[in-house]
């Protein structure tokens, strides 16, 4: 399968909320807290997916980040927590999803994974990022069910760094 879409571009009518994450071949996207890889290309296409969209994550995502990319740049940070008093530079908090996606802007749902399997019933598209190595970990991803179809599975690619296979999938939900 090929795409003339380009990453984070909507193709066709979409309530405009989709989810991005990255997983291993089985599954596997978090272990303790941080992402089991590294892989530049895959950092690329999170930033260019996203873009200059609303970005909503859990607090443990948000605490995930690297400080000096606290908040996510050019665009607007959400954060899920249930504890009222919970406050971060840079961040909108959200104490539940809906309210989160409450918005005419386009969002992206980006962790974690308890974000993730409840965000399946808001989202029209998933951006997957599929890493070529099996690791053991603590979050993954949700599954796909009948709703879902796959419109383009990229071809593996090989990472400058090390050389670990990846590759993009790009899911829409049937209409």
């Amino acid at each position: 399968m090929s795409s003339s879409v380009a990453p984070g571009e909507w193709t066709e009518p979409v309530r405009g909320i989709g989810m991005v994450w990255a997983r291993s071949t089985n599954g596997v996207i978090g272990a303790d807290g941080a992402i089991p890889w590294h892989i530049p290309e895959d950092l690329a296409h999170f930033r260019q997916v996203t873009g200059d969209a609303t970005v909503v994550m859990g607090r443990r995502t948000w605490e995930s980040l690297p400080e000096r990319f606290r908040p996510l740049p050019g665009r607007r940070n959400v954060v899920l927590t249930r504890d009222d008093a919970w406050r971060a530079a840079g961040a909108e908090v959200a104490h539940d999803l809906a309210t989160a996606l409450d918005t005419d802007e386009r969002v992206w749902i980006i962790g974690g994974g308890a974000v993730y399997t409840e965000g399946m019933a808001f989202a029209d598209r998933v951006s997957e990022t599929v890493i070529d190595v099996e690791v053991s970990g603590d979050t993954t991803a949700p599954d796909f069910d009948d709703a879902w179809t796959l419109v383009d599975e990229g071809p593996w690619q090989e990472s400058r760094n090390g050389g670990t296979r990846y590759r993009f999938l790009e899911w829409r939900r049937r209409a």
